[in-house]
Formats: C-alpha cells, sequence, structure tokens
C-alpha cells in the first residue's frame, strides 16, 4: 500500500512537471502570440517609462561613442564594422508570452559584450560534443604559438570562459595588457607586469575573448557564426537579420578555406549586431534550460555548469553574469538571475524562477538596477 502510495506521489509530480514544461510558450519563426501584462497582475508601465526616459547618454553615432569609451587604452582603434544605434527598446517575457515591448524591437544593432554570452554558448555546444572539456588545456587543441610559453601553457578553456586565464600576448594587432589598463603606471608597467597563475585572478579583456573565439574556430574549424546559426538561431526562429562580425585582419585560412574569426564584442567594432526580438528568443533558450519546445539544443547540465560563481570572480560564469547571495550586485533582485550585458546599455535577464526574460536596450547602464527593481516592484 506505502509502495503504491509512493509510486502515485512520483507519477503526479512527473505529471505537474509536464504541466508547467507546457505552459512555456515557444514563438515560430516571425510569430510572437502576446498576453497582457494584466493576465499575471502585473504592472511594467513605469519600468518601461523609466528605460524611454534613460537613454544610454552618449552619442548614438557609436563610432564616436567607442573611441571616447576607450580613448585610455593605448593604440585603442575600430577593427571591425560599426553601426549608428537606435534608441530604447526593450522586451518582456512571461512563460515565452511577450507581455510588454517598447521602441523598435525589429531594428538590427550592436550589442557589444552581450556577444560573449552568444561565443560562450558555441562553447557550451562544443562540450555538449566532446569536442572539448573544460578543464583541458587548450594548448592541445590549438597547435599554433599562440599558447605557448611556460604561462600561457597552463591556460584550460573553463579560463577563458571565466575570464580568468591572464592569457599573455598579441592578437589581431592588439595586446592583452593594452586592453583596460590600470589607471596608474606607463605602457613599460603594463608591459612587463607579473602575470597572474590561471584561474585565479579576473580580467575583463576583450583580446583575450578573441582568443577564446579563435580557439573555438580552430576546434569546429567552421566559421562560428555557422555553428550558432545551425545549431541554435535557426532552430529557435530567429530571424535572417542577425550579423556575427571579427575583424577586417581576424582573417585565417583552415583546411585551406578562408575563414573569420569573429570577435567577443564591439570594443573595436564588429561582434553580434542583432534586434531586441532575437535576443528575447535566446533568453528563452537559456530560461528553459536549453530546450525549445520538446528539443534539448543545449544540455541543461552544461547550463548549469556554465552558471556557477567562478572562484576569482563569483558575479561570473561561462561569460554570463550572475548575482549569487555571498556577492549580490542587485540587491532587491533574485540571486538566482544570470544576464548577459553589453557596452551601451544591452542587457538580456534571465529568470528561470519567475519564467522571465527581460531584454532592455540602450538603457543608461548605471540604471539597470533600479529598472529592474521597478520590473520585479510586484512581482
Amino acid at each position: 500500500m506505502i509502495k503504491a502510495f509512493r509510486f502515485y506521489i512520483i507519477l503526479s509530480l512527473i505529471f505537474i512537471s509536464s504541466l508547467q514544461a507546457q505552459q512555456v510558450y515557444f514563438p515560430a519563426f516571425e510569430e510572437w502570440q502576446e498576453k497582457e501584462v494584466s493576465n499575471y497582475d502585473y504592472d511594467f508601465s513605469e519600468a518601461i517609462k523609466f528605460a524611454e526616459e534613460n537613454e544610454y547618454s552618449e552619442s548614438r553615432d557609436l563610432r564616436q561613442a567607442i573611441l571616447k569609451g576607450f580613448m585610455s587604452e593605448p593604440y585603442h582603434k575600430l577593427l571591425g564594422p560599426v553601426k549608428r544605434r537606435g534608441g530604447p527598446a526593450g522586451i518582456i517575457l512571461k512563460d515565452g508570452y511577450l507581455v510588454s515591448k517598447w521602441g523598435d524591437t525589429k531594428r538590427v544593432d550592436m550589442t557589444f559584450s552581450v556577444t560573449k554570452s552568444f561565443l560562450s554558448t558555441t562553447a557550451l555546444l562544443a562540450i555538449d560534443s566532446a569536442l572539448i572539456a573544460p578543464e583541458d588545456l587548450v594548448k592541445d587543441y590549438v597547435w599554433d604559438n599562440t599558447f605557448e610559453g611556460d604561462h600561457n601553457a597552463k591556460i584550460t578553456w573553463k579560463n577563458l570562459l571565466q575570464q580568468n586565464s591572464d592569457w599573455s600576448g598579441e592578437l589581431w594587432g592588439s595586446y592583452d595588457w593594452a586592453d583596460r589598463p590600470p589607471r596608474d603606471g606607463n605602457i613599460d608597467s603594463w608591459r612587463a607586469r607579473e602575470l597572474h597563475e590561471p584561474g585565479t585572478y579576473f580580467k575583463y579583456n576583450d583580446v583575450r575573448v578573441n582568443v577564446l573565439a579563435y580557439s573555438l574556430l580552430n576546434v569546429f574549424r567552421q566559421p562560428l557564426p555557422k555553428i550558432l546559426k545551425s545549431k541554435i538561431m535557426d532552430p529557435i526562429g530567429a530571424s535572417t537579420s542577425w550579423r556575427w562580425y571579427g575583424y577586417d585582419n581576424s582573417w585565417v585560412t583552415i583546411d585551406g578555406l578562408k575563414m573569420q574569426s569573429v570577435s567577443g564584442g564591439g570594443h573595436s567594432g564588429g561582434g553580434m549586431f542583432i534586434n531586441t526580438e532575437d535576443m528575447a528568443r535566446f533568453g528563452l533558450l537559456f530560461m528553459n534550460n536549453g530546450n525549445w519546445n520538446g528539443k534539448q539544443l543545449i544540455s541543461a547540465e552544461v547550463i548549469k555548469e556554465a552558471m556557477q560563481p567562478s572562484t576569482a570572480n563569483p558575479n561570473y560564469g561561462f561569460m554570463w553574469w550572475l548575482n549569487p547571495e555571498k556577492s549580490q550586485k542587485w540587491e532587491k533582485i533574485g540571486t538566482h538571475i544570470f544576464y548577459a550585458a553589453g557596452f551601451g546599455g544591452n542587457f538580456i535577464v534571465v529568470d528561470q524562477k519567475e519564467n522571465l526574460v527581460i531584454v532592455t536596450r540602450w538603457l543608461e547602464p548605471s540604471k539597470i538596477e533600479d529598472f529592474l527593481n521597478l520590473v520585479y516592484k510586484n512581482i
């Protein structure tokens, strides 16, 4: 009798979980079913007004904004394409349904370091396919001089994904030490700095991110945008308008074919150019642990690993930002959320507990916590 009761309870839990999974709506290509936000007793009007009134303060001419934003970096210049941006835009999804939007959500714009989360996704695909393992040394996969030397030879894929490799060198004419240098010192002291043991020191550094992109290109032996398109963007019904660029000088020859190694952001131009709706689809995939309408595009186990706080920076996983309890950045927002963030106020916030995806673009970056507090005001 007791065994039968336990069996019944297990079946009931499975049935409830199945119903919860079925409650998530997955939009087809060029289709998105909307629901009134009032269906959920939410009111996002104050948050939307706030986003519209707190546009990123720098020029919509992103060429000017980029050069101004990184003017402290020696030798910094634009190496890839740049596009003039639009105004504030955003989408809020609940259970996959579009419950709020503002601005031109179909406009394709640069997304800067949100690109890193797309780059990380190609790495997750490689892990899922057993092409790489996070703890493996990258030097065993990339056989040129990129990972030569006592320091670089110790770097793992995990180190690159968590931005704690302290890789040292030059790539596409850019030096690691010249990317976001310290406020004190000079070029000579920056060049001669002491290297940190891989895994022990976090440094947000686009040159090292581009090293990851180049290394993954060597593993897949196909352009990363092609991998992302076939494995992720097409299955989630994304538009055909997004583009992922590298630099004018980041072309390499692999297997006799010329391929561009893409960048992990728009720091020097390039990176992901995408509309708000496609960003929301991408966020929805991660909200549902890599499952899109019954098809597992990325394993839930790999996504879980990607969202673990790193030792060197507990607010950072595999190129996704975190909000863990011990180092909570956003005090009034749940510690379970994770998010992608980019220059100029581009964000994809994923909340698996509330089944929410929040995309906001061209919001003054310092205002993101205030914006989210308004979103979560009555949740």
